[in-house]
């Protein structure tokens, strides 16, 4: 998993995401939405819903707004009836993007996604054209607490069934089959430890060397664009990005 670090691009977006924390949370408000129209307002019968849960509060989501996002779902009685959507394309330098979004107007969607992949040089592509250039995994960002034993914490993880375990200065970084990330999350909490993100996520197989500053500057400008759409819930992308732009 070396070279696919989430944490580093964690980091890199954390002061945007304290700028943006409402956008966050109406989108995770959406995410819930979701997960309660598949499976019920109780999350003990319903693994996506406590699957968001622990999404949420990794973003520091209050509980109050966790709650009322909960209720309002359930009380929508399809009132807003919200989409999952997948869409890929190509940036700049042969960069393979998705990105995923949950909508209420696909034809909305549809065309600023397209317009954004247009305005910096990209191109959207049909359903499957990047997505197997990707890794479907759920990946759990464990903070490294005093007196620690590093050694604890990954058995902890294998044992709940993670994959593997990448350890930095900051974090371990825990990855899962997408099938056991449930299972693996609520092992390492029922083990006390708390999570700076806990998702399925989509990884990279290999990575885009990108030529030069003039088109890592519009695939920035393509990613941020995505990012900022307020439909848009994640990017996944396979540029490499220069580590100092990633420490900003």
């Amino acid at each position: 998993m070396a070279g696919h670090s989430k944490w580093a691009n964690i980091k890199h977006k954390k002061g945007k995401a304290d700028a943006q924390r409402g956008k966050i949370f109406t989108k995770i408000g959406r995410e819930i939405a979701v997960a309660v129209r598949e499976g019920g307002a109780d999350p003990a019968s319903n693994g996506k819903l406590r699957d968001v849960i622990a999404k949420a509060k990794a973003s520091n989501m209050p509980n109050d707004n966790i709650n009322r996002s909960i209720k309002k779902a359930a009380g929508e009685g399809g009132s807003v009836s919200y989409e999952e959507i997948i869409y890929e394309g190509y940036g700049p330098g042969g960069v393979a993007i998705l990105a995923e979004v949950v909508t209420d107007n696909r034809n909305r969607t549809a065309s600023d996604v397209r317009h954004i992949f247009d305005k910096n040089g990209g191109s959207l592509g049909t359903t499957g054209s990047v997505g197997y250039l990707f890794d479907h995994k759920g990946l759990i960002l464990v903070e490294h607490q005093a007196g620690q034993e590093e050694d604890e914490v990954l058995m902890q993880a294998l044992e709940a069934g993670a994959e593997d375990v990448e350890v930095t200065e900051e974090v371990f970084e825990v990855y899962t089959a997408p099938n056991d990330f449930s299972a693996v999350r609520e092992g390492l909490e029922q083990a006390g430890h708390t999570f700076l993100s806990a998702e399925r996520t989509k990884i990279p197989q290999t990575t885009v060397a990108l030529p030069d500053e003039e088109t890592l500057a519009k695939v920035q400008k393509l990613l941020e664009m995505l990012e900022d759409n307020d439909d848009v819930m994640n990017v996944y992308h396979n540029a490499e990005l220069p580590e100092e732009e990633l420490e900003d």
